[in-house]
């Protein structure tokens, strides 16, 4: 069958009818010897296609099982049936790859997760992940298209990096050199000098330090493009490897980077919203049948359609850490000890638990905090004229908590510098990043954002291992 196929979703986006059409794909179910559901994974739904079983040979229509990959030819004709508006009666079939009934794991029923997560290079076949990649491919796409229409340019930083950008010394390193017999130099110590790069790499942690030199010569750049880290954290909100969209700006203060950040948040889920809507309808009505096994005090309030239009729809709340401290000193949950870290003074780490009830509990809408304790943050965010807090954001969202960090950057070298030697970074590892200070500095900001957070908050699910195709966590590195 070499004719080109139609997509599922042109057919039933356009209704048409009494034209003769390919279509290929795998099958769903196959009813009565007659009725086939076809997947094509463009679009949620499936096209009846119906076999004339009368006049197909048997030998075809034992191969026309669950997990096939078939092609119809045939006419469009106004469904009588329920669920679909248009089907396919098939005069032309044939059977691409066989899927052996008693050994495909993928068979017309609900299955977990966590099996899903085992077979992991089948689960986009199922009506959830196919959901779950067709809404990241538009969050993706959205991005791009939201950056470039603001005038900014999509900047490649490294992946392998002689530097840590977080200071957090969780890195995956990368070598060329023997691990059975490693070179050592005079110090004691092994000898780099003896390896690909001829000095310690590492895979990135983020591109955030390349991309500000971009935006200190081009203006407005970002980056979106993976990092790692080698935190061996086992929650369901952790990823060893991920996505990261981080955009700097030149001559940009922390208002502007909360503007940017509240902008381009707002713009990819109305996008999405728009054009993934039979995809987050599913995925609203799974999430919906998954509140009901929770116990009452710990369901939604929101549908996941109410919730996402709940970021579009609203102005995020501003205010700073200090602020934020007294609003949950005197909330009920901490009075009540409630709280699993209760709030006791000022400097603290806010979890999750604090970031959530700020937003769906005392503001009701999304939340912006700024000026957090320099002790709790980055070296390179710009310190406050109290010299106590430096100028950071965190954007908070319903159900998840933190999805946006960053700051306006620290331009003046001299405070980068006495930062620096107060974090214990070495100032000759980074040269190049205090170069741009010495050499035409000016004040910049950016952020950034983790995308599979997006993701999983977009998508209503509840694992981020779900929300990317290959999960790499501790101990996993399958497929």
């Amino acid at each position: 069958m070499k004719e080109k196929a139609v997509s599922i979703k042109d057919i039933l986006s356009k209704e048409i009818t009494g034209q003769i059409v390919v279509v290929k794909g795998w099958v769903r179910t196959f009813r009565n010897n007659q009725f086939v559901a076809l997947s094509d994974g463009s679009t949620i739904h499936t096209l009846q296609v119906v076999v004339d079983f009368e006049n197909t040979p048997t030998d075809l229509l034992k191969k026309i099982t669950t997990g096939a990959a078939i092609g119809a030819k045939g006419l469009l004709v106004e469904s009588m049936g329920k669920g679909q508006s248009v089907e396919l009666k098939a005069t032309d079939l044939v059977v691409y790859g066989e899927a052996d009934p008693e050994k495909y794991p993928l068979q017309p029923k609900k299955h977990s997760l966590e099996f899903l997560r085992e077979i992991a290079h089948l689960r986009f076949r199922t009506n959830t992940f196919g959901a779950i990649f067709r809404v990241r491919h538009q969050l993706s796409f959205a991005i791009h298209r939201f950056f470039h229409e603001h005038g900014f340019y999509y900047l490649h930083t490294p992946i392998v990096t002689a530097s840590d950008a977080e200071g957090a010394g969780e890195m995956f390193r990368v070598t060329t050199l023997d691990l059975e017999k490693l070179p050592v130099a005079e110090s004691g110590g092994i000898d780099f000098k003896q390896d690909f790069f001829e000095r310690e790499t590492n895979l990135t942690v983020s591109g955030q330090l390349e991309a500000e030199l971009g935006a200190l010569a081009l203006g407005k750049v970002y980056t979106f493009g993976p990092t790692f880290r080698a935190e061996n954290s086992n929650t369901s909100r952790h990823l060893a490897e991920f996505w990261m969209i981080e955009p700097e700006v030149a001559f940009a203060d922390l208002s502007d980077n909360m503007d940017l950040a509240e902008a381009m948040l707002q713009y990819v889920i109305k996008d999405t919203l728009v054009q993934c809507k039979d995809d987050l309808s599913f995925l609203s009505n799974r999430l919906a049948q998954e509140e009901k096994s929770k116990p009452q005090n710990e369901r939604s309030e929101m549908t996941l359609i109410e919730r996402l239009e709940f970021i579009v729809n609203n102005t995020f709340e501003r205010l700073t850490y200090t602020e934020a401290i007294d609003i949950l000193r005197n909330s009920k949950p901490n009075k009540k000890k409630k709280f699993s870290y209760l709030i006791d003074e000022w400097g603290v780490d806010l979890q999750s638990e604090h970031e959530r009830y700020l937003v769906e509990k005392h503001f009701k809408k999304p939340v912006i905090l700024t000026d957090y304790p320099k002790k709790i943050k980055a070296f390179y965010m710009r310190l406050n004229e109290d010299n106590n807090t430096v100028g950071a954001m965190d954007i908070l969202f319903p159900g998840i908590g933190e999805i946006v960090g960053g700051s306006q950057r620290e331009e003046r070298l001299d405070v980068l510098q006495k930062r620096m030697q107060e974090m214990h970074i070495p100032e000759n590892e980074l040269y190049w990043y205090l170069d741009t200070r010495r050499f035409g500095t000016c004040p910049h900001a950016g952020f950034g954002l983790g995308f599979e957070r997006l993701v999983l908050f977009v998508t209503g699910m509840s694992n981020i291992r779900d929300v990317i195709a290959f999960p790499r966590t501790p101990g996993s590195a399958n497929f």
